[in-house]
């Protein structure tokens, strides 16, 4: 609620649908995956154009943000399989991803930040209903 009214107010209405899919996705995976704490930040980096960071205390960046955008990434998981893909949705959905380890700069413990951008227009064919 908070991403969709944060976007509504700054005029970034368009993106509300795969910002929340992709959001959702990330901050699931740090509260399932990781032990601590974990921060979310929303960041205009130019008109009509979003940046979703998520960061957590785990240093292990995941397949595939362990790999430049374009790149091979994770294997898709097997079709029965209850999870796995999150993250390749967000690789599938958004403008540009990315990841850093951040060793000890942050709150004296490390962890990661993984990031994604969106941008209007933006789209994910087949996942936002």
């Amino acid at each position: 609620m908070t991403l969709r009214a944060a976007l509504h107010g700054h005029g970034m209405s368009e993106l509300i649908d795969v910002a929340e899919l992709l959001t959702s996705e990330m901050v699931t995976n740090a509260y399932r995956h990781t032990k601590g704490p974990a921060s979310l930040r929303l960041r205009s980096v130019r008109a009509g154009r979003l940046r979703v960071g998520v960061w957590d205390s785990s240093p292990l960046i995941p397949a595939p943000f362990d790999k430049p955008p374009g790149g091979f990434g994770a294997p898709v998981p097997p079709v029965d399989s209850d999870g796995g893909r999150g993250l390749l949705l967000v690789r599938q959905c958004a403008d540009a991803w990315g990841g850093w380890p951040l060793g000890d700069q942050l709150f004296g413990g490390g962890g990661k930040l993984l990031w994604f951008e969106v941008g209007v227009g933006a789209e994910c064919a087949g996942a936002v209903a």
